[in-house]
């Protein structure tokens, strides 16, 4: 599946640069004859304070080119994020198996 190897190093870099510390769980799904992979990255970092325009392409807060949270979302067929100010931030991602 070469879409994992594109999104989540992406996600991965975020929490180094952004949270220093966080986690990357990989998880095989199956709904029926359907299967698929989850990934869930989830930080304790600051937060983002505007999830509409961290998923803008070319936005960033860093030196990035700011690609890697809208990249991602491309990439995978579901993509959730949920962040809270000072609590950290996790992104779950789905890519169903075609």
């Amino acid at each position: 599946m070469p879409w994992v190897g594109v999104s989540s190093p992406e996600i991965a870099r975020n929490i180094v640069s952004y949270a220093q510390s966080g986690e990357l769980i990989f998880s095989l799904l199956e709904q029926g004859a359907r299967r698929g992979l989850m990934v869930v990255a989830r930080d304790e970092g600051p937060g983002i304070p505007d999830i509409e325009l961290a998923m803008r392409d070319g936005f960033s807060t860093g030196k990035s080119l700011g690609l890697g949270l809208p990249g991602a979302k491309r990439l995978m067929d579901e993509f959730e994020i949920h962040s809270e100010i000072g609590k950290g931030t996790t992104i779950t991602m789905r890519k169903w198996a075609r």
